[in-house]
């Protein structure tokens, strides 16, 4: 009786295992793929949209660990307020971009700063915003620099151009071309808002490569504006990165929310991928969480995971060290809403940046309501301050009511807002932008032999290339073509 008992038992137990895996294997179709990118951030996302389009006999799956896709692209709503805790917009100055809002659908949704936005940006001095100057005549009428400083930008053109192989940090490039003080009031304030990060450990020519680049091809930062100027037809002072300032009519997770929809049952959240290993034919990912199978197999992988993570990856090819060291400092979004708008005339401009030499609580404010329609209520404000960064992240993780009391204490000072906010938003991202410090090309270098031995497997993400949604796109693009290229 007891054998029959136990047979009965094993056979219960064989057949359970076998509809689980029935159903494993219905809710989990094929996990093979031609390829596989790990990472359903911008990155992750904008390149299944280019294969899409350059292989589109190649199926092509994104795993990401997270609930949702997107990483730092996020937009909340409360109450008629819409607040991007992630880059609340973008600089249309990449064809890839371009492309990509075309070919996605979703150039319809953008929507263009408001004049005023583009032409207004405020840095702070001496507790006062002052205007960013937007041509070499507006610099010599401006109160940001002292005469002394602009004597000193004036003999710019006369200053040797560094070595080629040379490496230094940005603020070493600044102090050396343009003087200190141009460093303190226009370099730091620039990286606090772009990176939050510090000028004197970013590597100029990893982290800001336009800037290199002017210096080793004209000798000169501002004969090589001038000169690209001249072909643009704008002002010197324009030859920056160009491009307009444009964000969506629904924030910026338009964007992601755009590129994800296509990608249907191919997308699989709450997938975590643990390790990659090279098998016949291809790679083995193993994988875990309630979004994913026990594996997946495909003949390409792309990798567009922050730095950080690949302390948990393992991988049978060697990867850089110090690539999972690469620093992310904290960064908190301080969202304040008013229903009624607080200044009488309400500010003109993008918003303004804080010196580290002002010795502020914040690295700025952006003044999203007079930048873009639809950020508040008719009537109504909507202001985001950033605290943290590598100047100090201590003030990041402070909690929500002395975070909220510190930032109404800078904008009563800085801009004159009395009331309190009707609504106080608050988003913390712990490990907010990679920092591309003085030895960032050694670690790229190691990338690219990491790929080189490693046939199929490709790397990406926002710590290679640039920080910004035109950056990311543009290396998901070439990175898309490199794949379909191999396929």
């Amino acid at each position: 009786m007891r054998g029959v008992f136990f047979r009965a038992s094993s056979i219960y137990l064989s057949a359970r295992n076998k509809v689980k895996k029935l159903y494993t294997w219905i809710m989990n179709p094929s996990a093979h793929t031609e390829v596989a990118i790990v990472g359903g951030g911008l990155w992750g996302l904008a390149a299944a949209h280019f294969l899409a389009r350059l292989a589109p006999e190649s199926e092509v799956s994104v795993f990401e660990a997270a609930p949702r896709p997107g990483g730092a692209v996020r937009t909340l709503r409360r109450d008629g307020f819409l607040f991007d805790a992630g880059p609340s917009s973008l600089l249309d100055n990449s064809p890839d971009l371009r492309r990509l809002l075309a070919g996605s659908g979703l150039a319809g949704h953008v929507i263009e700063a408001r004049e005023a936005a583009a032409r207004n940006r405020f840095i702070l001095r001496g507790g006062a915003l002052r205007r960013v100057p937007a041509s070499p005549p507006a610099l010599l009428r401006s109160d940001l620099l002292s005469a002394a400083a602009k004597l000193r930008v004036a003999r710019e053109p006369l200053v040797r151009r560094a070595p080629a192989d040379a490496e230094e940090s940005l603020e070493e490039f600044v102090r050396r071309r343009l003087g200190r003080e141009f460093v303190d009031y226009g370099a730091d304030p620039f990286v606090a808002g772009t990176f939050a990060g510090s000028p004197s450990e970013l590597c100029v020519r990893s982290a800001f490569p336009r800037l290199w680049r002017l210096e080793q091809e004209h000798g000169s930062l501002i004969r090589g504006a001038a000169g690209l100027s001249r072909r643009r037809g704008e002002p010197a002072a324009a030859a920056g990165p160009g491009g307009g300032i444009a964000s969506f009519s629904g924030g910026m997770q338009t964007l992601v929310e755009g590129l994800a929809a296509p990608l249907g049952e191919r997308l699989r959240t709450r997938a975590r991928v643990t390790s990659v290993s090279r098998g016949p034919g291809g790679f083995r990912l193993a994988l875990e969480g309630p979004g994913a199978p026990a594996c997946a197999t495909a003949r390409a992988v792309l990798l567009t995971l922050p730095a950080h993570a690949y302390r948990d990856l393992r991988l049978d090819s060697d990867v850089p060290e110090g690539l999972a060291g690469i620093p992310y400092p904290p960064v908190t979004a301080v969202f304040f809403g008013y229903e009624r708008h607080p200044l009488d005339p309400p500010p003109e401009g993008l918003g303004f940046l804080v010196p580290r030499v002002e010795g502020r609580r914040i690295l700025g404010t952006l003044w999203n309501s007079s930048a873009f329609a639809g950020r508040a209520p008719e009537g109504g404000a909507a202001f985001t301050t950033f605290v943290g960064g590598r100047r100090q992240p201590e003030i990041a993780a402070w909690d929500d009511g002395r975070l909220a009391e510190a930032v109404r204490g800078e904008l009563r000072e800085l801009m004159g807002i009395e009331p309190a906010p009707d609504v106080v938003l608050i988003h913390r991202w712990k490990r907010a932008i990679p920092q591309y410090v003085v030895g960032h090309r050694a670690l790229m270098a190691g990338i690219d032999r990491l790929e080189a031995g490693c046939p199929g497997l490709f790397v990406g993400g926002n710590f290679r290339g640039g920080i910004s949604i035109g950056d990311c796109v543009t290396g998901a693009a070439e990175a898309a073509r490199r794949i379909a290229a191999r396929l």
